[in-house]
């Protein structure tokens, strides 16, 4: 990613079909799992339920995609990693 121009902009679909725009805010290695932070790009930053958005990396049939983190405990773990980083990145 070339922080020269900005975060990548990617757009996901959910099992829905619902099509998102994020963008990209970093990537983070985490007990031998990847994760990526996003945040949509149409928030609307006074609303309450504006945040981050983490997905994992996972490989199937020999692709990469972007998947939920549906294990609370390892939802709350890495977004505690990503809250380090990118709050260190912002001082």
């Amino acid at each position: 990613m070339n922080e020269e121009f900005g975060n990548d902009i990617i757009t996901v679909t959910d099992d829905d079909g619902n099509e998102f725009v994020l963008e990209h805010l970093h990537t983070l290695e985490y007990k031998d799992e990847v994760y990526m932070a996003f945040l949509p790009t149409d928030i609307d930053e006074d609303d309450p339920d504006y945040g981050l958005i983490i997905l994992k990396v996972i490989e199937e049939n020999g692709e990469e995609i972007l998947g939920s983190v549906d294990d609370p405990d390892e939802l709350q773990t890495v977004y505690e990693e990503f809250a380090k980083v990118l709050y260190d990145e912002e001082e």
